[in-house]
């Protein structure tokens, strides 16, 4: 089964060192977008900031993901905090630290641990949880086939998002993959499968 860890819903953290306050925010996303909007949202939240530094890991294969340092010094804010994504095996997340600078240098490792630790008490806070990797699946049948159709579909966690009923009819059900690929081979016996999950 395609499962992963993520958290389950937005924690906080405060981390202070030498003056600095260090305002870490972790809350789970879905894809690059839901990422790159709540970036965006905090950034223009937390504008009167020294600096708004991020990571974000997404998809089930933990493969695609991006840091920021936000005018820090090249790889003291963004690696960190994605460090501690990578430290707790999470994806489908997204961490934020604002940082209030304080007046007082904190030097490469000092901004280092600092961000580090701000984005370990914002997971450390929060709950992580297992989640599973979810897909779609668009089919059509006749009419006649809709009880065999209806059948195979109470037989699992299937959820149908769209329907159409006439003498051809479609539906698109989502499901975790698994679900949908142990789905596959009952249900093109009684329906034509337009789209699959990877598709």
């Amino acid at each position: 089964m395609a499962s992963y860890l993520t958290i389950a819903g937005l924690s906080t953290a405060v981390y202070r060192e030498k003056m600095s306050r260090f305002m870490a925010f972790a809350m789970p996303v879905s894809s690059v977008d839901e990422a790159k909007e709540a970036i965006a949202l905090y950034a223009n939240e937390y504008h009167d900031a020294r600096h708004v530094c991020w990571a974000y890991m997404v998809g089930a294969d933990r493969t695609t993901y991006l840091s920021s340092d936000n005018g820090e010094p090249s790889g003291t804010a963004g690696k960190p905090i994605l460090g501690q994504i990578n430290s707790f095996s999470l994806t489908n997340i997204l961490i934020i630290v604002v940082r209030y600078f304080g007046g007082i240098k904190l030097g490469t490792s000092g901004l280092i641990a600092a961000y580090r630790e701000a984005a370990r008490e914002a997971i450390e806070s929060g709950e992580i949880v297992t989640a599973h990797e979810m897909g779609e699946m668009r089919i059509s049948f006749p009419y006649m086939s809709m009880n065999d159709v209806m059948k195979l579909l109470k037989s699992g966690d299937i959820k149908i998002s769209e329907q159409e009923f006439d003498n051809i009819c479609t539906l698109k059900i989502n499901a975790t993959k698994d679900i949908l690929e142990r789905l596959s081979p009952h249900l093109s016996k009684v329906a034509q499968i337009i789209c699959a999950p990877d598709e």
